[in-house]
C-alpha cells in the first residue's frame, strides 16, 4: 500500500500555516525529499510515504498537531493521549464517544460530536459560531477518525455517508482513497460521517502491544493501512497489483474474480472508477514509488510499472505529473 501517491493539494495545505510561525516551507520539502517544484505544477502527485513524512516534520517544527487550523494550537503527544485514552473501551460505539468527548476538552474549534438517532450515528464536526471550517483540516478529521477506527476493529468499516459541507477542493479519485470507495457527498448541510448503528456494537480487537507498534508512525499507517475490503475498485486494484507487469486486461482480472467483465465494468462505475483508470493510477503510483529508491534506473521503473518501453512511460509520466521521471528524480 506504500504505492500510492496523493495530490499536492494536500502536502500544500500541511505547509500552509507554517510561514506564519517563521518557518521555511521549501526547508521542510527539501527534507522531506519532495520537489518544491511540484507545488507549483496542477495536477502533480508525491509518494504516500513522502507525504505522511512532511506531515509529521511540519507538525514536530510548528508543535501544533492541527497544522495552524484549529483556534487552538494541539502540543504534540495529543493524538497518542487520545489512542491510549481510548484502547482500553470494549466497543466502537464507545471509543467512538470517549473520542469526541477527549478533544471537547480542549475547547478548540472545530470539534467532534457523537450524534445517535435510531438507525445512525453521526460524527459530526462543529465550529466556533461565525467561523468557516477550511477543506483540509475537515477532511484529516473525518479521514483520521475513519481509518483510526478501523484500526480498532481491525476492518475496513463501511461509511452510510460523508457529508462535506464545501465543493470539492481534490480530485475524485483522492477522495475515493481518503474515505475507501464510501459515497462522499459535497455542499451539505454538515461536515460529518454516518455510519449505521450497528456498528457501534463491534468489539474493539486492538491491544495495548498493537497500540504501541501503530504510534511508531500514525499518519503512515492510516493512509496505509490494507484489512480486507470489499469495494470492486480495491479489488480489482489488488489483481492488477500482482501482475503489474505483464498488465492484465479486463477479461484476465474478471476471470480472476470470478464475474463476467461487463458486469465487472458496471460494478466499477457504480463506484465512480474504470478499470482503465485504475490501471493508469497504479502505474503511476508504482513509478512515483520507485523514483524515491536508489539505484534503480528509469528503465527498470519503466519496467516494473507495466511499460515496455522507456520512451512510453516517460510520456506517461510526464502526462502524469508535469515533469520528466528524470526530472522528478533531481529534484528528490
Amino acid at each position: 500500500m506504500r504505492d500510492l501517491s496523493i495530490s499536492v493539494y494536500f502536502a500544500r495545505a500541511v505547509l500552509r500555516n507554517a510561514v506564519a510561525i517563521g518557518l521555511d516551507p521549501m526547508e521542510l520539502l527539501r527534507k522531506n525529499r519532495i520537489s518544491p517544484r511540484l507545488m507549483l505544477e496542477k495536477g502533480a502527485r508525491i509518494s504516500i510515504e513522502r507525504y505522511a513524512n512532511l506531515q509529521v516534520s511540519t507538525m514536530l517544527a510548528m508543535q501544533d498537531e492541527t497544522l495552524g487550523y484549529s483556534t487552538r494550537r494541539l502540543p504534540i503527544g495529543t493524538w497518542s493521549m487520545m489512542c491510549h485514552a481510548v484502547i482500553g473501551c470494549e466497543t466502537l460505539g464507545q471509543a467512538l464517544n470517549r473520542y469526541c468527548r477527549f478533544f471537547q476538552l480542549f475547547e478548540s474549534s472545530p470539534w467532534p460530536c457523537f450524534i445517535e438517532e435510531p438507525d445512525q450515528v453521526s460524527l459530526r464536526l462543529q465550529a466556533q459560531e461565525g467561523t468557516t471550517l477550511e477543506a483540509w483540516p475537515v477532511e484529516l478529521m473525518l479521514f483520521n477518525v475513519h481509518r483510526f477506527s478501523s484500526w480498532l476493529v481491525q476492518e475496513h468499516l463501511p461509511i452510510q455517508a460523508v457529508n462535506l459541507a464545501y465543493a470539492p477542493a481534490a480530485q475524485p479519485e483522492d477522495y475515493r482513497h481518503m474515505f475507501l470507495a464510501n459515497p462522499v457527498f459535497f455542499e451539505a448541510q454538515h461536515s460529518e460521517l454516518v455510519f449505521s448503528r450497528a456498528l457501534m456494537e463491534k468489539r474493539i480487537t486492538q491491544t495495548e502491544q498493537g497500540l504501541r507498534h501503530y504510534l511508531r508512525h500514525p499518519a503512515l499507517m492510516m493512509l496505509t493501512q490494507d484489512f480486507p475490503r470489499n469495494s470492486w475498485t480495491a479489488r480489482v486494484r489488488d489483481q492488477i497489483r500482482q501482475s503489474l507487469q505483464e498488465m492484465p486486461e479486463l477479461g484476465t482480472v474478471a476471470d480472476a474474480l470470478d464475474i463476467h467483465p461487463q458486469t465487472l465494468r458496471r460494478r466499477l462505475a457504480a463506484e465512480g472508477a474504470t478499470f482503465k483508470d485504475i490501471k493508469n493510477q497504479l502505474r503511476r503510483d508504482t513509478a512515483l514509488h520507485f523514483l524515491g529508491k536508489q539505484g534503480i534506473s528509469i528503465e527498470e521503473i519503466a519496467h516494473r510499472s507495466g511499460f515496455s518501453e522507456a520512451s512510453a512511460f516517460i510520456r506517461a509520466f510526464k502526462s502524469w505529473t508535469g515533469l520528466t521521471p528524470y526530472t522528478y528524480r533531481k529534484g528528490l
